[in-house]
């Protein structure tokens, strides 16, 4: 009996993993052991890091003390002071409306529920792009919001070509832009009315192209939080979206800035007076400037005004170009949707702006 006993709890234990194991000798040390490598990698790997990280931090540190005269001597450069300032305003006048776009969209994608952007927009794509379009007219931001809020309404199944029509129109015919035009032109409500027209007649023409010609594999849907997760609480939803659109796209904001400020400081003015004269000339000239120089939606009208030596028609390419596409404006959507997407789309849009900018100022103005 007592055998009996004794053998049945052995063979339970045998039969139960861990406990089956003949115990070692000396007790834990074995798991601490099997741990030690394994903390002394970790160890290693973040030291690498380290250095691998610290090192061009350390060389870059070792050139600027020893460079110290001549980087001081080329830092007040009059070029360079140029293309810090221009750098820094474009910068500081995009960031606050990226910040607004990524709150809109981070909004979007926590507390509206995808069946709203159903009911808003038609069923069909055709009707959907020039509703999309008029809607644009409701967020006050500059080109800079609108990518991450129709990045937003893409992950929330929007058709691509009525997010691109809201891209386009938001910066362009939002009540701010138009009423800053309307200060920059005083006594001339024709040219609001023109930007207007010519903006909206743009934004939709675009849509409807994407729809006729484009193709899914140009457009790299973007990536994010898409909203109501699963267990996840909506403000950590909005949090959540909110850090990946800011962060993905500020770095983009800075790419398209460095990039117009250097344009704006290498190319002397003189060489734009030669485009003013000639009509044909100085239609494309403006809106190849608008490209380049960057200029917030909510300022390009006071910087258009004060062009009095081009064309009315030419200064309205340059409020109707400006916003839809520009140096940043590419950047940003580079990241967002692809450079494939960025290259094709805004290189349409130039076209299209030109021309509706032509038509519509050889109609009112």
């Amino acid at each position: 009996m007592d055998s009996d006993v004794d053998i049945a709890p052995s063979l339970r234990e045998r039969s139960d993993g861990n406990r089956a194991s003949p115990p070692r000798p000396d007790g834990d040390k074995g798991a601490e052991g099997a741990e030690g490598p394994d903390g002394l990698r970790a160890a290693l790997r973040v030291t690498s890091h380290a250095l691998i990280a610290g090192l061009p931090v350390a060389l870059l540190g070792v050139v600027a003390l020893v460079l110290r005269p001549e980087i001081t001597a080329a830092l007040d450069n009059r070029a360079v002071a140029a293309w810090r300032t221009v750098f820094t305003a474009i910068v500081i006048q995009g960031a606050p409306f990226l910040l607004l776009g990524t709150l809109v969209s981070a909004a979007i994608s926590a507390f509206v529920p995808a069946w709203v952007f159903t009911r808003v927009l038609p069923s069909n794509p055709a009707l959907a792009v020039p509703v999309a379009g008029v809607a644009g007219a409701v967020l006050p931001g500059c080109e800079c919001a609108s990518v991450p809020v129709a990045g937003s309404l893409m992950r929330r199944e929007v058709t691509p070509a009525a997010a691109l029509a809201f891209l386009l129109s938001a910066p362009a015919i939002n009540p701010i832009v138009l009423v800053a035009t309307y200060v920059a032109f005083p006594g001339n409500p024709w040219m609001v009315a023109a930007r207007l027209v010519a903006s909206l007649l743009t934004s939709v023409a675009m849509g409807w192209l994407w729809l006729r010609v484009g193709r899914e594999e140009w457009l790299r849907l973007p990536k994010g939080p898409t909203g109501h997760a699963p267990g996840a609480g909506r403000a950590e939803e909005f949090r959540l979206s909110l850090q990946h659109d800011f962060l993905h796209a500020g770095g983009f904001l800075v790419l398209g800035s460095a990039a117009a400020a250097t344009f704006n400081v290498a190319v002397p003015h003189s060489v734009l007076r030669l485009f003013s004269d000639s009509l044909w000339l100085s239609l494309p000239m403006l809106g190849l400037l608008a490209v380049i120089l960057a200029v917030c939606s909510e300022a390009d009208a006071f910087v258009a005004a004060s062009l009095t030596g081009f064309s009315p028609s030419a200064r309205l390419a340059f409020m109707v170009v400006g916003p839809m596409v520009d140096l940043k404006l590419i950047a940003l959507q580079s990241g967002t949707f692809g450079r494939a997407f960025a290259l094709r789309f805004s290189a349409a849009t130039w076209l299209m702006a030109m021309l509706c900018s032509a038509l519509v100022g050889w109609w009112l103005l």
